[in-house]
């Protein structure tokens, strides 16, 4: 169940807000923070109870593709703050696990472990909990960002990467795997070492991802096995 709404309505809109102060802020912090005060899939998130806009992205994807299905055993890698759980649970899926290395709060029936998900005892936790292979193995993870473009880029595919790896490892045969990426990432290797497993590897971008980001989602699906 979601919340009742707190903000905004169903269909996001509200009057534009400024922030009062800018306690210090850069004109930048505060343009971004006005943006996402005044975002419309924000609003719409807070009117309808999701704790992120980022609940629409993966709504918006199951959409196209069905993964959320019940029976389907679903894994939520960098699971903060819960928006991709919620849609999950709302679309009939009781098989679930999550893991973040921030504090989640809970979202039943989901198991959520705060851990770092490179953690070598974390992978065989997941499944521990899951109790069995998954059907979904899906990545919202993002690495710290230092600042430097290069280097940034680096972090996200490794992540990717480490996701892919992780799904090849343990995925039903049939199984998706969905992964945040950034055009220009250098995601290229990724991508082959997918079709190698998978019938068919794609991008797809949400209309609840801003146009101005290069933000986009690698899906594959079709799991043809290790």
């Amino acid at each position: 169940m979601v919340k009742p709404p707190t903000g905004g309505n169903a269909d996001g809109r509200a009057k534009p807000a400024r922030l009062k102060t800018a306690d210090g802020r850069t004109p930048s912090q505060q343009a971004w923070l006005e943006r996402q005060i005044n975002d419309p899939f924000s609003a719409k998130a807070r009117a309808l109870g999701y704790r992120s806009r980022a609940a629409f992205k993966i709504s918006e994807i199951d959409e196209k593709f069905r993964f959320f299905k019940k029976g389907a055993r679903v894994i939520d890698l960098g699971c903060a703050p819960g928006g991709w759980l919620q849609i999950a649970v709302e679309r009939g899926v009781t098989q679930l696990v999550g893991v973040d290395l921030l504090h989640v709060d809970p979202v039943e029936p989901a198991h959520i472990i705060e851990m770092d998900f490179t953690d070598p005892a974390c992978p065989p936790r997941l499944i521990e909990l899951l109790g069995g292979a998954p059907d979904l193995v899906m990545s919202d993870m993002a690495p710290n960002t230092v600042g430097h473009r290069e280097t940034d880029h680096l972090r996200i595919v490794g992540l990717i990467e480490i996701g892919a790896e992780f799904a090849i490892e343990t995925l039903r045969p049939g199984g998706a795997f969905v992964a945040k990426a950034f055009q220009g990432g250098e995601t290229a290797e990724v991508i082959a070492r997918l079709k190698k497993h998978f019938e068919k590897v794609q991008h797809f971008k949400p209309k609840a991802s801003r146009q101005d980001s290069s933000e986009v989602f690698l899906v594959a699906t079709g799991f043809k096995g290790r």
